[in-house]
């Protein structure tokens, strides 16, 4: 392979016993865990009090029968399939696989000497197996969905123990729209150490595949404002362009005022689009995918709400292609007809809040029970955490994740940076115009905003 290094053995890093004896202790709900790294306490903390994965398995369990996959997701799986057959050559000298996983972390295929692949049999480390985290614990593949960046799991780190002497290393193709994970390039070493170097070598291997990527969604951003432009015409209601994940590439003066985001300026790189805050339009752009993927012809319509009234507004949804594939769509304000997505269902498990949020101070994991957190605030992808032992950065990023895991513990989305516990509320304040502000209970008393959309449901909450 071409600028890539061949990886070499390396010594046992030291502290092994360590990690071991935290991962006892912590899979006997202990909640320390000295001595191991922070995304790997993270990722054991989701293992046990997220997805209830037994410490004890002995083997991944079966994937799901059938996904759909697109066929931009086919490429990537093509192009990385190629790639690991490259890497398996380079590895040759570490009794290692190599495999390729799809978003859900099923196995599509492993490359390396047989008797590697029979010993990962044993584990279902094979195809049709899945290795997410919430099917098998913390380990390469899993956790590389899980996170937005490489990662290396040695050993005990793993959280099922009959994978302690496995050493993996992986990083997720990621969807340059949506950030949703597409694939996993992995590889597991049986008995055998990685160098610290792995995830940056891992990373050149897949920039290739990356930069396809980005082109592509670039080509897209132009498709979508072309759409936009022939659209304009034959609408007589404010129209804007987004894509799949809800951001905003081009909005007219109109739309622009009810979605937050500039008026007439294209955003054609998808990482300087528009995000105009508003969590029922994410719903509807996803949405409108899986329709479309099903039907071109399909067009919706349905109501959200907006920056500007606190009742819904009327839209319609009409999907937009490139060469066969989906890259987003015209939203139409104020007008209506096509089909309504249907009411949220209940979910078949009722979702059960955490017990704990998982925050960070510096290099350390710190557990905080619910009520030590007074609010959450996003800035950017990043959430920063007001709590009883200061501000902490959540583990988790995007704040739509964290309002999702606590809504049924007591807290409000009350705007769009701010998720509140509503114990913590000791004052409201009501502003010239009639706009209300929450005083949290806290060290610094700090004042929350509530934007007009919010209100409602804020007053609701706090029966006022």
């Amino acid at each position: 392979m071409k600028d890539v290094h061949r990886l070499e053995r390396t010594p046992v890093p030291p502290g092994k016993d360590t990690v071991y004896a935290a991962w006892e202790r912590f899979a006997r709900g202990e909640d320390h865990v000295r001595g191991v790294r922070p995304e790997v306490a993270i990722s054991w903390h989701r293992c046990r009090e997220q997805y209830r994965v037994d410490p004890h398995l002995t083997a991944a369990p079966v994937a799901a029968a059938h996904i759909d996959h697109t066929l931009e997701h086919d490429v990537v799986f093509t192009e990385l399939g190629g790639l690991a057959v490259s890497l398996a050559q380079e590895v040759d000298n570490l009794s290692a696989i190599v495999t390729v996983t799809d978003g859900s972390g099923r196995v599509l295929a492993a490359w390396g000497d047989q008797v590697t692949l029979a010993r990962a049999a044993d584990s279902n480390l094979a195809p049709r197996f899945c290795w997410s985290e919430c099917a098998a614990g913390t380990n390469g593949m899993g956790t590389a969905l899980e996170v937005h960046r490489p990662i290396l799991i040695r050993g005990a780190e793993h959280w099922c123990q009959a994978f302690h002497n496995w050493v993996c290393a992986g990083i997720a193709v990621r969807d340059v729209v949506t950030r949703d994970p597409i694939a996993v390039l992995n590889i597991s070493c049986w008995r055998t150490q990685l160098p610290e170097t792995t995830g940056a070598w891992l990373s050149d291997a897949v920039a290739a595949t990356q930069r396809m990527l980005r082109r592509r969604a670039r080509d897209s951003g132009v498709e979508l404002v072309a759409a936009y432009t022939q659209a304009r015409g034959h609408f007589g209601a404010a129209l804007a362009a987004v894509d799949t994940a809800g951001k905003v590439v081009i909005a007219d003066d109109t739309a622009s005022v009810l979605m937050g985001v500039p008026a007439s300026t294209p955003a054609i790189d998808p990482t300087v689009r528009w995000n105009p805050g508003l969590p029922d339009l994410i719903g509807v752009a996803r949405f409108a995918g899986k329709q479309a993927a099903h039907n071109p012809d399909w067009v919706g319509s349905t109501q959200i709400f907006t920056h500007l009234a606190e009742e819904p507004t009327s839209i319609s949804i009409r999907p937009v292609f490139l060469s066969g594939h989906l890259v987003g769509s015209l939203i139409a304000f104020g007008a209506s007809g096509g089909e309504q997505p249907p009411e949220a269902e209940e979910p078949a498990h009722p979702r059960v809040p955490p017990r704990r949020l998982v925050a960070m101070r510096e290099d350390r994991m710190v557990l905080l029970r619910l009520s030590e957190v007074c609010f959450a605030e996003s800035d950017g992808n990043d959430v920063w955490l007001s709590t009883d032992e200061g501000r902490l950065r959540a583990a988790s990023q995007g704040l739509d994740k964290l309002d999702g895991e606590l809504a049924d513990a007591g807290f409000l989305r009350v705007h769009r940076r701010y998720v509140v516990n509503l114990s913590r509320v000791r004052e409201i304040e009501r502003g010239f115009k009639g706009e209300l502000s929450l005083v949290m209970d806290g060290r610094t008393n700090k004042m929350v905003p509530v934007s007009r959309r919010n209100a409602p449901a804020v007053r609701r909450a706090l029966a006022i």
